[in-house]
């Protein structure tokens, strides 16, 4: 990682290559997006668009089914 240049909390994208192997390579910046990687762009997407508030239990409870 650190010979690649990946440090910590790096954006990367896993690619196949011909013979089946996963490749690793460093998130290019998105055009489109104003230099925003697809990660942030879905963080911007959603921020702000909750409107009900819950505690870190009750969500917890609701994703266990409880």
């Amino acid at each position: 990682r650190e010979k690649a240049g990946l440090l910590p909390h790096a954006n990367v994208e896993f690619r196949f290559n011909d013979r089946g192997e996963v490749v690793l390579f460093r998130a290019a910046k998105d055009k489109k997006g104003k230099g925003l990687t697809r990660g942030e762009r879905i963080v911007a997407h959603l921020t702000g668009r909750g409107n009900k508030k819950m505690t870190t239990d009750e969500i917890m409870a609701l994703t266990r089914g409880e």
